[in-house]
């Protein structure tokens, strides 16, 4: 987590030296590589201090935390370019990067549970000679819940990637001096209602349980592409993008909880966390791609549209498919705690 915040300290710091779009894009390539290591090590750093049953309600307080901590920093963002121009942001960006390596190096390694962090069972569910050892990672690909919310997932972030650029985009097309501030508005404002959806998420899960909360991130996120093209007023897209503060809280929240859910007691928690991020990191580079090329030959209201339809196919496909994975749901696993090959 210290490499990978250095690492995007140093690409923040030379960014504004740059001005070749090769180097540009080099820089944040880098950037976004580094960035990806955060979520599924805060998770499980989370999941070794206090285990699978106090997770969903710590998951839940980091999202909030991660969320206000977004807001802040658009907020800042928004006003300092306001004053002196965007290039302040990239300083900005580093300093706060270096102040997470403080925060990093402050939490004790001692209190960290390596072997619950990477998803085997804590010592108050081991017996003698019990989950102890991880599975073998063909359960990875025999899971047939986890290869569905995996689909559903890449769904998600191929529906939701490209709205939040367009919207910029539509914004600054609006009014141009105020491009930077206006998008960093639309941040702030889904960021903000994310903190308490993060919140109830991390309260209510384990007793409402994983699959109603997620269907409706995905039911919000169709809603939204299918607002987006009803009006190009700037107040407009920008309450419109509140519904993203809803569908982007659940998903923050509940995504590490089912991702530990399917995989508790093999072993493997953290590559999942990482194979299905990955998955879903190129369904968000393919997001930004489709849908800027249907902006160019059709227009922004129809990428919104067919962005909406995706959300919608991954809803259908999640409510269809996928079961309950929570503390209530029926047993997934095997005799020998391996994940059964057929739900």
């Amino acid at each position: 987590m210290v490499a990978a915040a250095m690492v995007v300290t140093l690409t923040c710091l030379a960014l504004p030296l740059l001005h070749r779009f090769e180097l540009v894009a080099a820089t944040q390539a880098l950037a976004a590589c580094a960035g990806a290591i955060f979520p599924p090590a805060v998770a499980a750093v989370t999941l070794g201090i206090v285990g699978p049953r106090a997770f969903a309600r710590r998951i839940g307080r980091n999202e909030a935390f991660n969320h206000a901590g977004n807001a802040s920093a658009a907020a800042i963002a928004g006003a300092t370019a306001y004053l002196w121009g965007p290039i302040v942001v990239f300083w900005l960006l580093a300093a706060m990067a270096i102040a997470s390596i403080v925060a990093t190096l402050s939490s004790p390694a001692g209190a960290i549970d390596d072997h619950v962090a990477r998803g085997l069972d804590d010592r108050a569910d081991r017996h003698a000679g019990d989950g102890d050892k991880p599975s073998g990672f063909q359960v990875l690909l025999t899971c047939r819940p986890l290869l569905i919310f995996a689909g559903a997932t890449i769904l998600f972030h191929f529906s939701n990637a490209a709205m939040l650029p367009l919207v910029g985009q539509k914004l600054a097309l609006v009014n141009r001096d105020l491009g930077t501030t206006l998008m960093s508005v639309c941040i702030i404002a889904a960021q903000l209602v994310m903190v308490p959806v993060a919140m109830l998420v991390g309260r209510k899960a384990d007793r409402w349980g994983r699959k109603p909360i997620f269907t409706v991130a995905l039911a919000v996120l169709a809603l939204r592409g299918a607002l987006y093209p009803l009006s190009d007023n700037p107040y407009w897209l920008v309450s419109v993008q509140l519904l993203d503060g809803v569908g982007a809280g659940i998903f923050g929240a509940l995504f590490p909880l089912v991702v530990a859910d399917l995989t508790r007691g093999t072993g493997h928690f953290n590559v999942s966390q990482g194979a299905i991020a990955t998955a879903t990191g190129l369904g968000g580079a393919l997001s930004a791609a489709t849908a800027g090329f249907i902006v160019v030959k059709a227009g922004y209201s129809a990428a919104f549209l067919f962005l909406a339809a995706v959300a919608a196919a991954g809803l259908g496909m999640f409510v269809a498919l996928m079961p309950e994975t929570g503390p209530h749901a029926a047993p997934l696993r095997t005799s020998n705690n391996e994940i059964p090959r057929v739900l």
